[in-house]
Formats: structure tokens, sequence, C-alpha cells
């Protein structure tokens, strides 16, 4: 196994470990990011807080194989490739991702309590909406929402058919879990988790006012 690594990828997922932390993405050692680069896939650990993570701490999988073959291990041997691995080989895999993020932000959670009899998050009409791939601020946003399961991992079938049924979504939500957003990049990828998370709120919080957004 080699002990090459390319530092700037891991210090970059600790870096945006600690905002999702600031934010309430990633509280109680949940949530996780993967980030593809020239080397591999880069992926943070699971079960741990993920704002004390150090670069050191960052698998290096091999992303031209479905199977895991890891290239560079974390220097801590307790650390587990994360639980996501498959949701996020999903992102990968089905829409060519260079970056997939997992949030259990509340409003992710309570968005997809709200909208759990339709199967879908929907909002219309907001600003924020202009920061999706392919959307306007007057177009309908739909983002799938698939049952929650025992472990992650066992969300990887219901999670790729959520995607192809929403092609144009780059977004899945797990109800009472959280939700999936990816980029062709960390940029894209992040500012959409921002943008998502966003209208989650906007909408959460009309319906507790009485306002309707959809």
């Amino acid at each position: 196994m080699s002990t090459a690594r390319h530092e700037p990828i891991p210090e970059l997922i600790c870096e945006l470990c600690r905002q999702f932390y600031a934010l309430g993405w990633v509280s109680g050692t949940g949530g996780g990011i993967s980030i593809r680069g020239a080397e591999g896939i880069y992926m943070a650990p699971s079960g741990v807080q993920k704002e004390r993570l150090r670069p050191e701490d960052i698998w290096l999988l091999d992303g031209a194989h479905d199977d895991v073959k890891v290239l560079c291990a974390p220097a801590d041997p307790t650390l587990k490739i994360s639980e996501c691995r498959p949701l996020f080989a999903n992102a990968f895999r089905l829409r060519g991702a260079g970056a997939v993020l997992h949030s259990h932000s509340l409003w992710a959670v309570l968005a997809s309590r709200l909208f759990a009899e339709r199967g879908e998050f929907v909002c219309q009409g907001l600003e924020m909406q202009k920061g999706l791939r392919g959307m306007g601020c007057f177009d309908a946003v739909r983002v799938p929402i698939i049952a929650n399961t025992a472990r992650e991992s066992e969300l990887t079938a219901s999670m790729a058919a959520a995607m192809v049924a929403y092609p144009a979504v780059d977004a899945v939500l797990v109800a009472g879990h959280g939700v999936y957003v990816w980029g062709s990049g960390w940029a894209q990828a992040k500012t959409q988790a921002e943008c998502y998370d966003y209208l989650f709120r906007a909408v959460v919080e009309a319906n507790r006012l009485g306002v309707r957004l959809t």
C-alpha cells in the first residue's frame, strides 16, 4: 500500500467539516464528505467528531473500482471507512460528481418530515433556487425523499433509484435522517448544499408561520 498522499484535499476536507459543524450539519459524529482527486477518492472517516479531523485521518480510496481498494489509510488504525461510502459512490458513478457531502441538518430532517406523504420536497419562487444547477427562482424545485434504514449502506439502492428518477436534481433527502448533496467539484457541492439548506429552512419556517411557498 502506498503512503503517498496529496495533502491539499485532506486539509480541505478538514476545513469544510469544521464549517459544517458550525452550521449544525455534522453534530455528534454525523454527516460526512468525500472529494474526488487525481489520486483517487478522499473520504472523511466514520463515527468521529468531524470538527476535530486532521489531514492524516482522511482515507484515500481507488476511484476506479466499485469494491473498496484502499490506497492510503489513516494514521490512526482505529478509524473506519465512512458508512456513507456506497452512497457517495452513487453520485460518483451515476452523476460523475467531483464531491459529495452528507448533512444531518435539522432543516433537512424537518423538511423530509413535512413532505413525507408527498415523497418529495417542493418549493418555488425563492431567490436561493438560483444557486442550484439549472434552476431559476421561478422554477419548481423538487427533491426526492427516500425512507431511512438502520444502516446507511442499506440506502444505496433506494438512493440510486431516486437519482435515476430525478436526473436534474443534485440532492436526495433521507426521511428523519438528513440529505446527500453533490456537485461537479467541492465548491459546487458546498454551494448547492447551502442553498438547499436555506430552502429547507425557508419552507419549514413558512409552514410554521402559515405562509404558503409551494
